[in-house]
């Protein structure tokens, strides 16, 4: 057993215990939170004068997927053959060995939900993973996470431009789309229908794709323009998927929409350029027009768009910019855990939950302060 005493508890849940308090974890889960807890033969952590938070939650990111420092070798994350691919499974991609689970792990920032890019108009699944490891079976917390689709300007231009193919326009991103999902509802048909000795032969993509349409495994929809978000949603009650919007750039300008859809924003990244035309509208008060209207949303880093060590620096920017300190950390704990369907497992310091958390020696999104220590399931992984 482990025992945190005398931290400032910035639990993400109903009460947080800003004067002080204990936290009782064992065989990786926590077990108790409140004042003066019995030692009871536990190892003794004494935090006075640090702050605990739970792990840092990145709900949309390619960590694993593009490997620092290695280029074209390490580039795994689009399979640009072909625009159609549900079947490509980011597990297969991951290398667990890229230092910047280290370096995400040294900020606090414990569990990662990575995949592929957005090339492809469907591009396979999305993982979530622990950044303490090597080993990718003992990092591994959920696959499949989510299948990635996309819409607006990178499927274009990585068919249409680059290989003058489908998907040339927007229309037939949509049309692709929407035709493997009448796919994988007739493969469904079929699969319900036919008896053992006729059954179809197995298709891996609408295996997947079946999954999706029954609500199964969550759909992550790349959209930054209000047009794609539009037509996301549009696809989305069509077909009924349990969809989450990726980047969500310009969703600041359809707040009722967004308000209206109750569909969870990964948010994000915002700390950048405006490199293509369909981020000249990038504001880094979009975080405080989403809260002010009522919109649940995490932030994503998009790594290595932007490092995932810098988690905590990019929501403290949105604080500056008007986003409350508490919404922030919300956006990379509790909310990032609920955006990607684990909230019952991570992102707030409360009884039954994964004992992943770390201690800081400050405020936790004032760039000087310093993670002294993290745990990963009530070990300890990182000291600093």
């Amino acid at each position: 057993m482990l025992l945190i005493k005398n931290a400032k508890l910035l639990t993400m849940a109903a009460k947080d215990y800003l004067g002080g308090a204990d936290m009782l974890v064992n065989d990786g889960v926590i077990v108790s939170i409140g004042a003066n807890l019995p030692e009871s033969g536990a190892r003794v952590v004494d935090a006075s004068g640090l702050t605990a938070l739970p792990g840092l939650i990145d709900a949309h990111c390619h960590i694993g997927m593009w490997e620092d420092s290695i280029g074209w070798a390490g580039s795994d994350g689009n399979e640009m053959t072909k625009p159609i691919t549900p079947e490509m499974r980011a597990l297969d991609a991951v290398n667990p060995e890229d230092r910047c689970f280290a370096d995400a792990l040294k900020a606090g920032v414990t569990l990662a939900a990575t995949g592929p890019g957005s090339a492809n108009v469907i591009g396979g699944q999305f993982i979530a993973m622990r950044t303490a490891g090597t080993r990718l079976d003992d990092m591994l917390v959920k696959e499949p996470l989510a299948l990635k689709i996309a819409f607006g300007e990178n499927p274009k231009r990585c068919y249409g431009e680059s290989q003058k193919k489908e998907p040339m326009t927007r229309m037939a991103t949509a049309a692709l789309l929407r035709q493997a999902l009448v796919d994988a509802q007739s493969y469904q048909a079929k699969l319900s229908q036919a008896g053992e000795d006729k059954r179809p032969d197995r298709d891996l993509g609408k295996e997947i794709l079946a999954a999706a349409l029954s609500g199964e495994l969550r759909v992550k929809a790349h959209a930054h323009r209000a047009d794609d978000i539009r037509t996301a949603l549009r696809i989305r009650d069509e077909f009924h998927l349990n969809m989450t919007l990726e980047h969500c750039t310009e969703g600041w300008r359809i707040l009722d929409a967004l308000r209206a859809a109750q569909c969870p924003v990964i948010l994000g990244p915002l700390f950048g350029d405006r490199s293509k035309e369909e981020l000249r509208n990038m504001t880094y008060e979009a975080p405080s027009m989403l809260h002010k209207a009522g919109v649940r949303f995490a932030m994503m880093t998009d790594h290595p768009v932007i490092p995932l060590e810098y988690l905590p620096v990019t929501v403290a920017v949105a604080v500056r910019y008007g986003l409350p300190q508490r919404a922030a950390l919300e956006a990379i704990t509790i909310n990032a855990a609920w955006a990607i369907g684990l909230d019952d497992r991570f992102g707030s310091l409360e009884p039954g939950k994964e004992a992943d958390f770390a201690l800081y020696d400050g405020d936790p999104l004032d760039t000087r302060t310093r993670v002294k220590q993290v745990y990963v399931r009530g070990l300890l992984a990182h000291e600093g």
